[in-house]
């Protein structure tokens, strides 16, 4: 598989991970699933799931990373990282928060990001 295409796809799966590691137990906790749950379990319970977008992390960075004869160098990974970071967050927010609403500003934010990608593919 492309090495590009191939990083990009760990990096969206590690995020998903990684925004229900960081977001998901609000979602638990509203739903009264763990809203019971002492502050240290659901800290394991977030670090198991963070455990798993480790597992995805890690290889994108390895296989992506120039150093490692991947396409990209060490900022253009991170800024990739931060701009599919926001697209899964706004993803997970609008369907798990029904209160969320993307706003403007919000919608701003993301074209601004975009803009940082190009920033940092430019030579």
């Amino acid at each position: 598989m492309n090495p590009a295409l191939l990083t990009l796809l760990l990096l969206v799966v590690s995020n998903i991970f990684m925004t229900f590691a960081w977001y998901g137990h609000l979602k638990l906790s509203s739903a009264g699933i763990s809203s019971s749950w002492p502050l240290f379990v659901v800290i394991l319970f977030s670090w198991g799931i963070a455990l798993l977008e480790y597992c995805f992390q890690v290889p994108a960075n390895r296989i992506g990373f120039q150093g490692n004869g991947g396409p990209f160098s060490l900022m253009q990974l991170k800024v990739i990282q931060e701009v599919i970071t926001l697209v899964v967050f706004i993803i997970f927010s609008l369907l798990a928060f029904q209160e969320f609403s993307l706003k403007w500003n919000h919608i701003l934010a993301c074209f601004l990001l975009v803009g940082a990608v190009w920033l940092v593919f430019m030579d």
